[in-house]
């Protein structure tokens, strides 16, 4: 395969097993192997290749000649294109298995690490999303297919994934552009693609102000599960010590100063840093780079957690941290192949994973969460 069968149909194909980010593996008559969307283990289908690579394709399923028991009709017209849905087509209970699927594979195949945990359901399953990216061509407003900027149009109905208020653009958005619509505990509101506007956030017990276009979780329950994880593992002591690094507006900080930890927190967005500050004057909070801030930090700490971006934390980091020899570390991820890959380093290292718990916070996507819980192996 080479560029130019970009575009060109292929199979049939047999599709074999589900890969990490959205895709599932098959094989065309020569071996080659072909990353495919849409499809489901098992089926026999015809794709369409969008990209190609020295060793392998992409392609989107486009006809299904033998369909898998666990495929669904998809109730939004454009799930197939608007690259957000990829999992639309598979029944509920199924999507579940799946991303089981995935992250024991990752953990397995990346870190040598067998688990038997389950993905757990995190009601709601629909409607649930309450930050919302709409982008325009000028004509109509609607979303990015994967690995593309052009525009799929909203169907009529909108997004069925976001939330009841954020299912389209107001009807006096300007065309052109992006659009970000935020459903949170001031109200439902609209900006444009530069803002220094603010929301409030509640979860945690506490108020968050956070930027409208920085970070916080999408799923409406996601903030609340991921502490509750977070606490559960590390069984915070009055008088503890942590870290909270990646802190963004400081969730975890508060939870932690909340059970009488003492806390310092950091993060690599300035605005972020401002708001933990006003979020949790408790805690002390540093702007920088995580690595090098963790060098100018002390040695001696009781309780870490992490919540690194979607690359994840990487060795100097991970040295830092497990170099400090904590009583437990907390590991937020959001992509289970990084997550796999630093805890092989940390088990490398002399540490065990304790628990590891899996989270739908993503319904209809192959996105899944994952907290991980550290402790060193004496």
């Amino acid at each position: 395969m080479d560029s130019s069968d970009s575009d060109s149909l292929i199979g049939p194909l047999r599709v074999t097993k589900v890969a990490h980010g959205g895709h599932w593996v098959a094989r065309t008559e020569d071996g080659r192997v072909v990353f495919l969307r849409g499809a489901l283990e098992g089926e026999l289908v015809r794709a369409r290749i969008t990209a190609t690579a020295k060793r392998h394709a992409f392609a989107d399923v486009m006809e299904v000649l033998e369909a898998s028991p666990d495929r669904v009709l998809t109730p939004c017209g454009i799930a197939d294109r608007c690259g957000g849905c990829d999992f639309q087509h598979v029944r509920p209970a199924a999507q579940l298995e799946l991303k089981r699927q995935v992250v024991a594979e990752q953990l397995g195949r990346l870190a040598g690490l067998a688990w038997t945990g389950q993905v757990e359901a995190v009601p709601p399953v629909e409607r649930w999303r309450t930050r919302v990216r709409y982008h325009s061509d000028g004509e109509a407003w609607g979303m990015h297919p994967a690995r593309s900027h052009a525009v799929t149009p909203l169907p009529e109905a909108g997004c069925l994934i976001a939330a009841e208020e954020l299912l389209a653009p107001p009807v006096s958005a300007s065309a052109g552009g992006s659009i970000v619509g935020v459903a949170s505990a001031d109200g439902v509101r609209w900006f444009s693609n530069e803002t220094n506007d603010t929301v409030l956030e509640q979860a945690a017990r506490r108020t968050w102000r956070v930027a409208a276009d920085g970070f916080w979780q999408v799923h409406p329950a996601a903030a609340d599960t991921l502490v509750d994880a977070v606490l559960t593992g590390l069984a915070p002591r009055a008088g503890e010590s942590a870290f909270d690094l990646y802190c963004g507006v400081g969730l975890f900080a508060g939870a932690l100063v909340d059970r009488g930890v003492s806390v310092v927190g950091v993060e690599g967005s300035k605005t972020a840093v401002c708001h933990a500050r006003t979020n949790v004057p408790e805690a002390s909070f540093l702007a920088g780079s995580v690595d090098k801030a963790l060098r100018r930090l002390p040695r001696a700490v009781d309780l870490v957690v992490l919540d690194p971006p979607r690359v994840g934390a990487g060795a100097s980091v991970l040295g830092e941290i497990l170099g400090r020899r904590p009583r437990a570390v907390a590991y937020v991820a959001c992509d289970p192949a990084s997550l796999a890959r630093d805890l092989g380093l940390a088990l490398a290292a002399g540490w065990r994973v304790d628990s590891l718990r899996a989270f739908d916070l993503f319904p209809m996507t192959h996105h899944v969460e994952c907290v991980a819980i550290l402790q060193p192996d004496d």
